[in-house]
């Protein structure tokens, strides 16, 4: 079995990423397992490429510092040649109504005078990514299911016409995975591209400025400390925050603390210890930048050696070769 993830590098890693999901592929992963910065993903929208840049780079680094192997890492972009071959094979293989229907096209879409085209194509774009890969499972959220669905799709219409070279993956809902909500709204997730960041902790962000940040989450005016997500949101979300770095239950956490501002000193210490060793080992490797391209070229010389006989069998079945 071989798992495929991704994170794109539209901002800075957040405790949301972390906890519902670089802390699980850390954990819990297998050995074929593999994980990338989906940079390519990050250009349907409006960038700086110099900014693009230094995300990717720091998403890596704090994908690795996270406990995640430096062998199952790589960048998407590094595959840039195999996968625009492969994209180009797919989008031949896919219709325009299917992409248009997506959902985050329509969502990311609206209002703009004229939508990049690459986030018409870039659910076809991530086919390649799962397929290139071989990978038999996806872990997504709600929201990129419909895409998974998309790979799935093509893979069978592409190896129903001219053989079996793609498997067909399937997409996996984690059981597990944490939702953390935005500390000034907990109306919205937790969001690397939120406008107002003061809601967001992000993974590399000083033990003061997280400390900062949780002192002025915003509560109720119940003033009692308890679980209840429909009455308390806020409240709750602070709980299930120090539910997830602590490993216990948010009912069990609302007895640590029986003041609004005692919670949330104490879920800010979780919190600052939770993201310490992972804030130190992403430092270390940003001020060593030799060593993060080593790394990230081992990892992308992995990632090509299991694409090619794929691709190489895509190529040759539609004829190119």
């Amino acid at each position: 079995m071989t798992r495929l993830s991704g994170i794109t590098p539209s901002g800075h890693v957040h405790l949301g990423n972390h906890l519902g999901a670089l802390r699980r592929w850390a954990t819990g992963g297998g050995p074929e397992d593999l994980y990338f910065i989906s940079d390519l993903h990050a250009m349907t929208l409006p960038y700086r490429p110099e900014r693009l840049r230094a995300l990717t780079r720091e998403n890596l680094a704090v994908l690795l510092a996270s406990g995640i192997t430096a062998d199952s890492v790589f960048v998407q972009s590094d595959l840039a040649g195999e996968l625009g071959a492969l994209n180009w094979v797919l989008e031949c293989t896919c219709g325009f109504g299917e992409a248009a229907r997506m959902i985050q096209f329509k969502e990311k879409g609206a209002g703009q005078d004229s939508a990049r085209l690459g986030l018409l194509t870039y659910p076809v774009l991530m086919a390649a990514d799962i397929l290139l890969q071989g990978a038999t499972e996806v872990p997504v959220g709600v929201d990129q299911n419909q895409h998974v669905e998309l790979a799935r799709t093509l893979a069978r219409r592409f190896n129903g016409g001219r053989g079996e070279v793609f498997v067909v993956p399937r997409a996996v809902v984690p059981k597990t995975a944490a939702s953390v909500r935005d500390l000034s709204d907990p109306a919205r997730k937790m969001a690397k591209s939120a406008q107002q960041q003061a809601g967001v902790v992000f993974v590399l962000d000083e033990p003061d400025v997280v400390r900062r940040k949780f002192r002025r989450a915003v509560t109720d005016d119940r003033a009692s400390v308890r679980y209840d997500p429909d009455e308390q949101p806020a409240v709750a979300n602070l709980l299930e925050i120090l539910a997830a770095c602590t490993g216990g239950s948010p009912y069990a956490a609302s007895s640590a603390a029986s003041t609004y501002a005692q919670l949330k000193d104490t879920v800010a210490e979780a919190v600052v210890e939770l993201l310490r060793p992972v804030r130190d080992g992403a430092r270390e490797l940003l001020d060593d930048p030799a060593e993060l391209d080593r790394v990230r070229e081992k990892g992308a010389a992995r990632a090509a050696e299991r694409a090619r006989p794929r691709l190489d069998a895509a190529m040759r079945v539609a004829g190119l070769r």
